[in-house]
């Protein structure tokens, strides 16, 4: 009895080594590509050429993730202005010196149910990864 227990032990513990850094992995992929989506974005939004971060782009911004395979409808954008205007409007684009800055979130989905299987709490269902960044207007009308 004592040689099956520890036969079962043994066997969810390598098992348990084997698939953990899977889903961390994907956890780490998903975070560096949210942050480098809201780089981007931003690299391109406050150009001098724009000024804001259009619903256009956002969109365009959602195809490029879902090519990683996120659900586009899962992905939130936060747009703010250190001016307290629009940062979206490519009719009133931010002048230079104003910082635009972007949050992106997307829901954890079930990557950390396994953690039950030894005892820990996953992050709730509403609680999501967030990526932030933020970058001075460059646009000169």
């Amino acid at each position: 009895m004592k040689q099956i227990l520890i036969f079962v032990l043994f066997a969810a513990l390598l098992c348990w080594l084997m698939f953990s850094p899977i889903y961390k992995h994907v956890l780490i992929v998903r975070q560096a590509v949210l942050q480098q989506e809201v780089d981007y974005l931003l690299e391109v939004g406050a150009s001098g050429t724009y000024g804001y971060i259009s619903e256009e782009m956002q969109e365009q911004s959602r195809q490029r993730l879902a090519r990683f395979g996120m659900r586009p409808d899962d992905i939130s954008f936060e747009l703010a202005a250190t001016s307290g205007l629009a940062a979206s409007d490519p009719n009133a684009p931010l002048p230079r010196g104003t910082g635009i800055s972007l949050t992106m979130s997307y829901p954890y989905e079930d990557l950390f149910e396994i953690d039950r299987l030894i005892g820990l709490t996953p992050p709730l269902p509403s609680e999501r990864m967030r990526a932030f960044g933020m970058k001075m207007s460059e646009y000169v009308p």
